[in-house]
């Protein structure tokens, strides 16, 4: 089942609408764990369940409200920060994203791309994917360092067998591609396949 990542501002019903349009199976909406209850998204979902689409939800947290959402939800969901290793290791998260866009110089011989042999050590022990957002690749400000930097992670997580999810992770239901255009744009990017199809699945 072909699905995307999306992170809605009350506009879930653009991307399901959107969703629809491209062929795209399933919608993982995901929200700032803080404001969980303010929001009352699951009232939300409810109210627009739609039979073409199936729809999951999810929370973003950090290292602080982490114990917190694990007790209200089983698909928890970080991006990038300086304390990846404390979340992969806590065994509470399912995927971890955004690897590409922390501000970091590149070294002289190698991409600063957030990830290393220890990060995907640990995602690999523990179950935690790795999450690319192709949204990012919209800015053309910085594409072409995105872009580099996907490509290396893309083979880190391919050489130490670390399972990847492909995702919007946008705000804007615009951002959304067919599964067709994102398949080629992986393949381009050094995905192979086999993990472009597990990938565009998004089982978490």
């Amino acid at each position: 089942m072909t699905a995307d990542i999306a992170l809605p501002k009350n506009n879930e019903e653009e991307f399901i609408e959107a969703a629809s349009k491209l062929g795209i199976k399933k919608l993982i909406f995901l929200y700032d764990f803080d404001e969980y209850h303010k929001n009352k998204i699951q009232e939300k979902i409810d109210l627009i369940k739609n039979k073409k689409i199936n729809l999951q939800t999810g929370f973003i947290m950090n290292q602080k409200n982490i114990s917190r959402a694990f007790k209200i939800s089983k698909l928890l969901v970080a991006k990038s920060s300086d304390n990846d290793r404390f979340l992969i290791e806590s065994k509470k998260i399912n995927l971890i994203y955004g690897f590409e866009e922390i501000h970091k110089k590149d070294f002289l011989h190698q991409r600063a791309s957030g990830l290393n042999h220890i990060i995907c050590g640990l995602a690999n022990k523990n179950n935690v994917a790795i999450g690319f957002a192709y949204s990012s690749l919209f800015n053309k400000n910085n594409q072409a360092l995105v872009m580099g930097r996907m490509m290396q992670n893309i083979a880190l997580c391919k050489k130490y067998k670390v399972k990847t999810v492909i995702g919007s992770f946008s705000q804007n239901a615009f951002h959304l591609r067919t599964p067709q255009d994102l398949a080629s744009l992986f393949a381009l990017l050094g995905m192979d396949a086999h993990n472009i199809r597990y990938s565009l699945s998004t089982s978490l």
